[in-house]
């Protein structure tokens, strides 16, 4: 059984910074792409960010320069640091992963998600 845990989410002012964290646990073959989602309330979930297997990044124009996403593939983990928050980053988090897995073959998995609230 894959899931994907994330962590690292809260209450930050603006201008302040979070690490979140979402790592895949199961009995895996192997993880291609992983990324980051959000949620804010009365909108579409939309991507913020994604890394490949090969470590190629794709950001939201709207955190470009602020996030950096990176993986840990020895920890199969998807970090996502983000910096200089503003209030329109409110969301709920949500990461993704890509994974081959010995039970399921080949889908895409979602984590539970995560608050982040930055207040102005």
């Amino acid at each position: 059984q894959v899931q994907l845990v994330e962590s690292g989410g809260g209450l930050v002012q603006a201008g302040g910074s979070l690490r979140l964290s979402c790592a895949v646990s199961g009995i895996i073959f192997s993880i291609n792409d992983m990324g980051w989602y959000r949620q804010a309330p009365g909108k579409q979930r939309e991507l913020v960010a994604f890394i490949t297997g090969g470590g190629s990044t794709n950001y939201a124009d709207s955190v470009k320069g602020r996030f950096t996403i990176s993986r840990d593939n020895a920890k199969n983990t998807v970090y996502l640091q983000m910096n200089e928050l503003k209030p329109e980053d409110t969301a709920v988090y949500y990461c993704n992963a890509d994974v081959n897995a010995v039970i399921g073959g080949f889908r895409t998995y979602w984590g539970q998600g995560t608050q982040v609230t930055v207040s102005s």
